[in-house]
C-alpha cells in the first residue's frame, strides 16, 4: 500500500477527517494546508445525486467566478468575417476556421476554451472526437457557442469556469488559487453551488446535493458540511 509523501502526512495530522467542516472554515484550513512552492489551485468538488447515464439528469453548465479564478486563459475562436473581427478586437488568441479545425485535427491543443459562432458548427463538429474527452468542445449550454462572441471571450477572462457532472455524479471546479483570500474563495465556491442548485434536474430525487470537498493541487480532501440544514444557512456570497 502506497505511503503518502511527507508533506501530505503532515497536512493529513492537521485535519479531522471525519468531521464535515462549514464552507467557509473548510476554505480557510485549505488555504493553511497549501504548503507546495508554487499557487496551489483550490477546486470544490460535489456530489450531486443524479444519474448522469440519464440525459434528463444530466447537469452541464458555466458560472462566472465573483473573485475570478487567478488563471490567465487562452481562448481559441471559430468564426468568420465580421464576428473574427469582433473575436480579435475582444482579445482572443488565436480566430480561425477550417485552418484552425485542420491544426486541431493534427495535433494541436494548446488552449484552455473554445468558442464558435454557429454557423461554425459543422467545421467544429468534426473535431468533437478530439475536444470532447479533452472537455473543450463548444457547447450552447456553457456560452461558447454564441454569435456574442465578445461577450463570450469577456466572460472567460473575468473567471468563467465551465462543470460538467462526470460517471460518478461529482462536478468538479477550480474556484481559485491558495493565494486567494478565504472570503474571495467563499464568494466563487458560493457561486459554483448556488448555480448547480439553479439547474437541479427535475428529475432527480431525494437529496440533490450529497456531498462537498474542498481540496488544493497537492492538499487533502477537506469534507464540507453538505446538510440541507447546512446549504440553506450559508451566509450570503
Amino acid at each position: 500500500m502506497p505511503k503518502n509523501g511527507k508533506r501530505l502526512a503532515k497536512a493529513l495530522s492537521q485535519l479531522d477527517r471525519e468531521k464535515r467542516y462549514p464552507l467557509n472554515e473548510a476554505l480557510s484550513l485549505a488555504k493553511s494546508l497549501a504548503a507546495a512552492k508554487f499557487d496551489e489551485t483550490v477546486e470544490l468538488s460535489v456530489r450531486l445525486g443524479v444519474d448522469p447515464t440519464k440525459a434528463d439528469q444530466m447537469v452541464r453548465g458555466a458560472v462566472t467566478m465573483p473573485s475570478g479564478t487567478g488563471k490567465t486563459r487562452r481562448i481559441i475562436v471559430f468564426a468568420k468575417g465580421e464576428k473574427a473581427k469582433e473575436a480579435e478586437a475582444a482579445g482572443a488568441d488565436i480566430v480561425g476556421a477550417d485552418e484552425l479545425a485542420t491544426k486541431i485535427m493534427e495535433g494541436w491543443t494548446d488552449f484552455d476554451v473554445a468558442v464558435a459562432t454557429p454557423d461554425m458548427m459543422g467545421v467544429v463538429g468534426r473535431l468533437g472526437k478530439v475536444l470532447g474527452p479533452r472537455g473543450l468542445m463548444p457547447n450552447p449550454k456553457s456560452g461558447t457557442v454564441t454569435f456574442d462572441v465578445a461577450k463570450a471571450i469577456k466572460e472567460i477572462q473575468a473567471g468563467k469556469v465551465e462543470f460538467r457532472v462526470e460517471k460518478a455524479g461529482i462536478v468538479h471546479a477550480p474556484i481559485g488559487k491558495a493565494s486567494f483570500s478565504a472570503e474571495a474563495l467563499y464568494h466563487n465556491a458560493r457561486a459554483l453551488v448556488d448555480q448547480l442548485i439553479k439547474m437541479k434536474p427535475a428529475a432527480a430525487k431525494g437529496t440533490y446535493i450529497r456531498g462537498i470537498t474542498v481540496s488544493t493541487t497537492m492538499g487533502p480532501g477537506i469534507r464540507v458540511d453538505a446538510s440541507p440544514t447546512a446549504i440553506a444557512a450559508l451566509p450570503a456570497a
